[in-house]
């Protein structure tokens, strides 16, 4: 690669890669960038991306060219995938949403979302919270831990001892 003139030395970031494999996967969902996919925590938020996700972009048909120097491409429809409730919040955020999509890419590309209600792909169920040892295996592993001085050290051996008791 050349800049300037010179040639640059060193790697590639990781992202100029990533995006050129997963561009034409992306492409048949009419994702014209990766970005809207890859950056989607950044563009949508956190507390939106961690309900929702990107599915796919519609694209109208062409309409002939105006001649009142209106666009000849309408604005996209983005495809949202929202799980369960959140989908009320998402509907009320969609304008603001919107708004940081197209300033994201830098044009008016998206014009409004379609909310598809289905659990996120490739998110793990939450963990159940795991019930506390019972007494008598904690008492049983305090006996056995007893001679260790260190009182944090003892209490996370309790802790994990008991945990070892109930296993067997």
């Amino acid at each position: 690669m050349a800049v300037g003139g010179k040639a640059r030395y060193g790697g590639r970031p990781l992202a100029d890669w990533v995006d050129g494999c997963i561009a034409p996967a992306l492409a048949r969902f009419g994702f014209g960038e990766a970005d809207i996919v890859s950056g989607w925590a950044d563009i949508a938020g956190p507390r939106v991306a961690a309900f929702a996700e990107p599915v796919e972009i519609k694209w109208p048909r062409r309409r002939a060219a105006a001649t009142s120097g209106e666009p000849a491409r309408a604005p996209a429809t983005l495809v949202v995938r929202v799980e369960g409730a959140f989908a009320l919040e998402l509907q009320h955020l969609a304008p603001l949403l919107v708004e940081r999509i197209n300033a994201h890419l830098g044009w008016r590309c998206i014009g409004k979302l379609a909310l598809r209600q289905a659990p996120l792909v490739g998110r793990a169920a939450p963990r159940r919270p795991v019930p506390p040892p019972q007494p008598a295996a904690l008492a049983r592993a305090g006996e056995v831990a007893s001679g260790i001085a260190d009182e944090a050290l003892r209490d996370a051996l309790v802790r994990l001892g008991a945990r070892v008791i109930e296993a067997r």
